[in-house]
């Protein structure tokens, strides 16, 4: 089964990623089209980019960077668990997407996000510019959660059925895309 790993981008403490990040996982594992592995940014602790040379080479320094780039390399899929703050996405999601260029090539990736009164979408948006950028194939299903509504008063998910039947049709896309994928990373 292709390997899909669930990027949780949110470091903040108090956050609510981990939660929704755990409720996508949950779904995928039952989804059984993928072997599942999340990927807590708040546990990875990433410096900012601190690489002397361009990610573009592949010749990492550190072993923070060498261990990234096995984590993202192996996969096959991504789904970026990901919260809106002030009209655009989180520095830390695109500071470990930063330290990469091979290795997120020719991978498809499907977004959960959160937010307020737009769920998030403004942040997915810009993000659809950086990851096709570095020839990743954005899915064109996602899961937008609305934290007013869908968050209980501890900050769990409130998964109701119209958010799993968004989760499970994006699921089926990133499934499609990444056997699509898969030949295009072979042949480079």
């Amino acid at each position: 089964m292709p390997l899909l790993k669930v990027i949780v981008a949110s470091t903040r403490p108090g956050r609510v990623g981990r939660n929704i990040g755990d409720w996508f996982a949950r779904h995928a594992v039952e989804h059984g089209g993928f072997t599942v592995e999340i990927v807590d940014l708040a546990e990875v602790k990433l410096p900012f980019l601190d690489e002397p040379e361009h990610p573009a080479t592949g010749n990492y320094l550190h072993q923070h960077s060498k261990d990234w780039s096995a984590t993202i390399g192996e996969a096959d899929a991504f789904v970026f668990v990901m919260p809106e703050y002030n009209y655009a996405f989180s520095a830390p999601l695109k500071n470990a997407i930063d330290f990469l260029y091979h290795e997120w090539r020719y991978k498809p990736v499907g977004f959960v996000s959160y937010g307020g009164m737009s769920g998030g979408l403004r942040a997915v948006q810009m993000m659809k510019q950086v990851v096709t950028t570095l020839r990743m194939v954005p899915a064109g299903e996602a899961v937008t959660v609305f934290t007013r509504r869908q968050l209980d008063t501890d900050g769990r998910l409130i998964a109701d059925d119209d958010l799993s039947a968004s989760a499970t049709g994006m699921l089926d896309e990133l499934g499609r895309l990444a056997q699509a994928m898969s030949t295009m990373r072979s042949a480079v």
